[in-house]
């Protein structure tokens, strides 16, 4: 497989979400890039913003199953995974399977629900499986998690642990439309809502993720990508003392992990059968912003993880790009 070919199907994919879907281009292409990369992503927007109607689209477009779970205060583990029922007429326990069956899964709001409920939704993205009464049922493939919360309320919600949080492999801040495309929006309210067909099968995304699992990485595509992390750890071995009273813990390995198996995604998406610098920088804050825990000066300055994140890009040295195509000739 060329990497022409998924780039073509993706994009003819992206070409129908957006019959129903206007602007949020950035979200668009990360959601992609974590269906390819095997990996569930936190969403951080103000109510409006098409959240779930997006992942319904997609959904459609991919030919997936779509559920959606408003979390609420109440909510308990088995109204999400599942439970065992009596049945009086066979005399028989009955497993009935919770709504996270399902290929895309919107966990709308997910900090109004308790620790027990996201840990229990965090345990399937994590296992991708569930246990009940000793019977293990794997969630459908692929399985993509979409969770959203809203930055601007914060009472009676339960802030989901940095451990836990770091499990998702990217939060996507999603801000509002320009008014070129608020207007898009609004003229296109006043019509019936556009049929959308389905573009690509669950088959061939599957074969795209084996394409993009055989994208090449050079590893000095991989020094820089655990350098932007080790920065954000150890701020002064790069000059940044500016930042360094801001940052109580840094990036996680998971985090360069991450960041180079969505590089891996982005490239194949871009039509490249290699990861290049411009991959890694471009998803490094989508990737790394959740995994900083700020330090409370940070909180009192009002400073912000993206902040912090420029500042480390602005300042770890990125490979030359003609050394990496040297290697890629050489390799070749």
């Amino acid at each position: 497989m060329t990497p022409d070919q998924p780039r073509d199907a993706l994009e003819e994919a992206l070409h129908e979400i957006k019959r129903v879907i206007v602007g949020q281009d950035a979200m668009l292409e990360r959601l992609l890039v974590a269906l390819l990369a095997g990996g569930h992503v936190l969403l951080e927007g103000v109510p409006g913003l098409a959240k779930t109607l997006t992942v319904k689209t997609l959904a459609e477009v991919l030919g997936g199953s779509f559920t959606r779970i408003q979390f609420t205060p109440d909510l308990v583990p088995a109204d999400l995974v599942g439970t065992r029922v009596y049945r009086p007429d066979t005399g028989r326990f009955e497993t009935e399977l919770g709504p996270v069956f399902g290929n895309f899964l919107l966990a709308d709001e997910i900090n109004r629900a308790p620790a027990k409920v996201q840990s229990a939704l965090l345990e399937v993205m994590q296992e991708q499986q569930v246990t009940i009464g000793g019977e293990t049922f794997p969630v459908p493939h692929p399985f993509l998690v979409l969770a959203t919360q809203n930055p601007i309320e914060s009472e009676g919600t339960y802030p989901l642990p940095e451990a836990q949080v770091d499990r998702f492999l990217m939060k996507v801040v999603v801000d509002y439309p320009t008014m070129g495309e608020e207007a898009a929006i609004v003229d296109r309210s006043l019509d019936p809502r556009a049929e959308v067909r389905e573009r690509l099968s669950l088959e061939q995304l599957d074969r795209f993720r084996a394409a993009a699992e055989a994208v090449l990485v050079d590893r000095e595509v991989i020094a820089y990508a655990v350098a932007l992390a080790d920065a954000t750890r150890r701020p002064e071995r790069y000059g940044l003392d500016d930042i360094a009273a801001f940052v109580e813990f840094g990036a996680s390995p998971r985090g360069p992990i991450g960041l180079v198996q969505a590089a891996r995604a982005l490239a194949l998406l871009r039509g490249r059968g290699y990861v290049a610098v411009e991959d890694v920088r471009d998803l490094a804050r989508d990737v790394l912003r959740h995994r900083l825990v700020l330090s409370y000066d940070a909180l009192t300055e009002d400073v912000t993880a993206d902040e912090i994140l420029e500042r480390v890009l602005a300042t770890v040295e990125e490979p030359p790009a003609d050394h990496i195509a040297s290697r890629r000739a050489s390799a070749a």
